[in-house]
């Protein structure tokens, strides 16, 4: 299995779509004045530890396991996967400039899987974003955030005003779609990460819950 995993990260990563992604644009919503002048994604801001049952679709390939996520401090968290029967794969701390790989299983120590698990989890992670225009639609409040070449839209439930969408862009091409269900501010019960210049996709639901 560890094999499989190992080599299915690796095709998928270096297979590049024949088509290129479309510009990112967002359609029926209208722009609004907002005094928000940062928003936050609080699902990961707690102290104790987010444990969920994960599952990586990865150009048909299906693999499972554990991934537990724990605070470290303000800035930093811990990332552990491991397989179903509890063998560690990989632990590394990351914060939005640092990186420290603590351990990871050698059928995956390649280069191009480590910044695939990095980048994304870098922007799963993020909490603070600058607002640099807002806009609504019936059911949404949404901000964008422009960092350089990057940009991210936050969906916020216009009712709960819960976080429900994070979609990431750079150079104007969506890249990656964040969707979250909850209940509570700090946590996040299921996520559903889709890559769109790549088949991957991670799907992680809840197994034990924060206070």
């Amino acid at each position: 299995m560890l094999q499989f995993l190992r080599q299915s990260l690796v095709y998928s990563l270096v297979l590049i779509l024949v088509v290129s992604c479309k510009s990112y644009q967002l359609t029926d919503v209208k722009p609004v004045t907002t005094s928000e002048k940062v928003v936050e994604n609080l699902y990961f801001s707690s102290m104790e530890d987010y444990v969920y049952k994960c599952q990586m679709d990865i150009y048909s390939n299906h693999v499972s396991g554990i991934l537990i996520i724990k605070k470290l401090n303000e800035t930093t968290h811990r990332v552990v996967l491991t397989s179903d029967f509890g063998n560690k794969l990989i632990d590394f701390e990351i914060s939005d400039h640092d990186f420290k790989l603590n351990y990871v299983l050698p059928d995956l120590d390649k280069k191009i899987v480590i910044n695939f698990l990095k980048n994304d989890f870098r922007q799963l992670l993020k909490r603070q974003y600058p607002v640099s225009e807002s806009f609504e639609n019936e059911n949404m409040n949404i901000y964008l955030s422009k960092t350089e070449h990057k940009s991210y839209y936050l969906f916020f439930n216009k009712d709960n005003k819960l976080l429900k969408q994070i979609i990431y862009t750079k150079n104007n091409k969506e890249k990656i779609d964040f969707g979250f269900d909850a209940k509570k501010h700090i946590f996040a019960d299921s996520l559903n990460l889709q890559h769109k210049d790549f088949k991957i996709n991670i799907k992680l639901f809840q197994i034990t819950e924060t206070e």
